[in-house]
C-alpha cells in the first residue's frame, strides 16, 4: 500500500479494508468495555495474548495493540501475558504491566480478555483463574471456551459472534 501511495496510484480498496479491520480491532475493546458495565475507568484489566497469532513473538497488526489502546483510552489498566510476545510488545505498548503467566494475569482483574487462542490457554484452570480475579467476567474474543464450560466455573463468558453471550 506504501509503494502505491508514494506513486500516487490509488488504492481505496485496501485502505478500505485497513480502515474496516481497524474499527473491528476497536469494537472489540468497546466489547471490553462493555462486559465491565459500560466502564473501565481505574479497573485492572487482563489481557491473555499479545501476537497476532499463536506460537510466533511477531507483533505487526496484532489486534491486542489496537483493544488496549482503546483500554487505555477508556481509562483501563492493563495487565498482559503472552507466551512468547511479551519482549517485542514492550516498546510498542506504553503503561501495560507484563505478568509471569495467566495466573499472574489474572490476579486482581476485573476482566480477563483472551486476544490470541495459544494452546497454553485452551488448558487454562477456569476455577483457579475465578478465584484470583475481583470480578468473574471472562472477554472471549476467540470462543475458546464454551459458554456452558466458563459458566461452570462461575465466569460470565462474552464470546463473539455465535457465541456472544446476551446475559
Amino acid at each position: 500500500m506504501k509503494t502505491a501511495q508514494d506513486y500516487g496510484t490509488p488504492v481505496r480498496i485496501v485502505e478500505t479494508v485497513v480502515a474496516v479491520n481497524d474499527q473491528r480491532k476497536r469494537a472489540m475493546a468497546r466489547k471490553v468495555i462493555a462486559a465491565c458495565g459500560g466502564s473501565v475507568r481505574g479497573k485492572r484489566v487482563a489481557l491473555l495474548g499479545l501476537t497476532f497469532k499463536p506460537n510466533t513473538d511477531d507483533m505487526r497488526d496484532a489486534p491486542s495493540l489496537s483493544i488496549i489502546a482503546g483500554l487505555q483510552d477508556a481509562g483501563a489498566r492493563i495487565v498482559a501475558y503472552d507466551p512468547e510476545g511479551m519482549e517485542q510488545a514492550r516498546p510498542l505498548l506504553q503503561g501495560v504491566d507484563y505478568a509471569e503467566d495467566a495466573y499472574a494475569c489474572a490476579e486482581g482483574a476485573d476482566a480477563l480478555v483472551i486476544v490470541t487462542e495459544w494452546n497454553a490457554f485452551r488448558a487454562l484452570d477456569l476455577a483457579r483463574l475465578k478465584a484470583t480475579m475481583a470480578a468473574p467476567v471472562l472477554v472471549d474474543l476467540r470462543n475458546v471456551y464454551a459458554p456452558d464450560e466458563a459458566r461452570r466455573h462461575g465466569l460470565r463468558h462474552v464470546g463473539v459472534g455465535a457465541l456472544a453471550s446476551r446475559d
